[in-house]
C-alpha cells in the first residue's frame, strides 16, 4: 500500500498539522509493505527519506509559510509517484491537484479537514465571505472519496454544509516528548516565583482566535498565589504583575519542560478545531482548564480538568480556584492515563489505515512492526 499526503500547511514553525504528518510519517515505516510519500512546499525541489520538497514561493509574513500557485509540479509528482491512495491536508491549490491525480490515475483522494476556512476568513476579513466560502467547502469536499475531521464539532459543519461521507478521526501526542518526567523543579526559581506559586501556562501562537486578553483577564482576577506563562510568539507585551511572557517559537522539547513543570494549562480559545496543545498539556501529566466551545469540549473530560464560559475571565477564574480546592496533581495522573489510552499516535494511525482500507477495499491491514 502506498500512501501519499499533501499539504501547504507545513512550515518550520508550523503547528498541528505538520506534527501529524510527521508522526504518521515515522510510524508508517514500521509497517511492512506501506510506503509513505509526503509532498510539501520548499524553497527548491528535494527528496529525502520519502518527504518530497516542490518549489513554491513564500508567503509574505506568514512563518515560513508558502503558496501554491500552479497545480501541476503537484500533480505530475503525485501521477509519477504513483500512489494507491493521495490525503490531502489544506483546502487550497494542492486539494484540486490531488483531485486531479487521482483521476488520471482513478485512486482514491482523501479530505483532511484540519482547518475551518470559514471561520478564519471570518475573523480576519470580516464576515462578508462567508456564503461564497460555505459553498466553496462544500463543493470541494463533496469531491473526496471520503473526509476526515479531528472532531465531532467540525464533522458537524461539514455535514450541515451537505458534505456526506464525513468521518471523525481525532489526532494523537507525542507521549515521549510530551511526559511528566520532564518536570523542572527549578523552574520557578528560574522565573523568579517562590516554590508556592502557582504555575499556570499557555503554549501557542498569540493569534486572536487563542482569546489571549481572557487568559491575562484570568490571571489578574486570581493574583498571587497564582502566576501564568505564556509561551510562543506572536505574545502581547503589556501584561499583569503576575504573568511572564516568553515571546518566541519554542521547540517541542523546550514546552515539554515548561507544562510538566507547570500546575495547569490554561486555553480561551473557543474555536479550536482539535485543540493538540490541551492533549501535549494532558500527556505532560498536568490538568486543563479550557472553555466549553469549539473541540476543547470534547477532550477535556471532567476527570482531567475544568470547562468554563467562553470569553469569560471571570468564568475561567472561578474553574481554576475550583481546580485547585481539589487535587490538581491527581487530575494530571489522570489526564496522562487518558491520553495514553485514546491519543497515542500507535492509536491513531491504527484509526487511519483502517479509513484507507475502507475506501482500498482491502479486508486486512499490515501488521505493525514493534521494535
Amino acid at each position: 500500500m502506498h500512501i501519499a499526503d499533501m499539504t501547504m500547511f507545513y512550515a518550520p514553525a508550523s503547528g498541528g498539522v505538520r506534527t501529524y504528518l510527521d508522526a504518521k510519517h515515522r510510524r508508517l515505516c514500521a509497517y511492512p509493505g506501506v510506503q509513505h510519500s509526503l509532498l510539501i512546499p520548499g524553497d527548491s525541489y528535494s527528496q529525502h527519506d520519502g518527504i518530497y520538497r516542490i518549489p513554491t514561493p513564500p508567503l509574505p509574513f506568514a512563518r515560513g509559510y508558502r503558496f501554491p500557485i500552479r497545480r501541476t509540479p503537484w500533480r505530475n509528482l503525485l501521477r509519477a509517484l504513483q500512489p494507491d491512495l493521495i490525503e490531502v491536508g489544506d483546502p487550497y491549490l494542492t486539494a484540486w491537484a490531488a483531485l486531479d491525480a487521482g483521476r488520471r490515475l482513478d485512486v482514491p483522494v482523501i479530505g483532511f479537514y484540519h482547518s475551518d476556512l470559514p471561520r478564519l476568513v471570518r475573523n480576519r476579513i470580516g464576515p462578508w465571505l462567508d456564503t461564497n466560502l460555505d459553498a466553496y467547502i462544500a463543493r470541494l469536499y463533496g469531491n473526496f472519496e471520503r473526509v476526515l475531521a479531528p472532531s465531532q464539532v467540525m464533522a458537524d459543519k461539514l455535514r450541515r454544509l451537505g458534505v456526506t461521507q464525513v468521518h471523525v478521526q481525532p489526532l494523537g501526542v507525542d507521549l515521549d516528548t510530551f511526559h511528566p518526567r520532564h518536570r523542572d523543579e527549578g523552574l520557578r526559581r528560574q522565573l523568579g516565583l517562590d516554590d508556592a506559586t502557582r504555575l499556570l501556562i499557555f503554549a501557542g501562537r498569540g493569534s486572536r482566535e487563542k482569546r489571549l486578553p481572557v487568559l491575562l483577564d484570568c490571571a489578574q482576577r486570581l493574583g498571587h498565589p497564582f502566576h501564568l506563562l505564556l509561551v510562543g510568539s506572536g505574545m502581547p507585551t503589556r501584561v499583569p504583575a503576575n504573568v511572564t511572557v516568553i515571546n518566541h517559537f519554542c521547540p517541542a522539547t523546550e514546552v515539554a519542560r515548561l507544562m510538566a513543570s507547570s500546575d495547569a494549562l490554561l486555553h480561551a480559545g473557543n474555536q479550536e478545531t482539535f485543540g493538540l496543545v490541551v492533549l501535549e498539556a494532558m500527556a505532560s501529566g498536568i490538568p486543563v482548564v479550557a472553555v466549553r466551545a469549539g473541540a476543547l469540549a470534547e477532550i477535556v473530560p471532567p476527570h482531567c480538568g475544568q470547562l468554563c464560559r467562553p470569553n469569560d475571565g471571570a468564568s475561567m477564574a472561578q474553574a481554576v480556584r475550583m481546580l485547585f480546592e481539589g487535587d490538581p496533581r491527581q487530575l494530571g495522573s489522570q489526564a496522562r492515563r487518558h491520553v495514553e489510552r485514546h491519543y497515542s499516535w500507535d492509536t491513531v494511525v491504527a484509526g487511519l489505515l483502517g479509513h484507507y482500507r475502507a475506501v482500498l477495499g482491502v479486508t486486512e491491514l499490515p501488521a505493525v512492526v514493534h521494535g
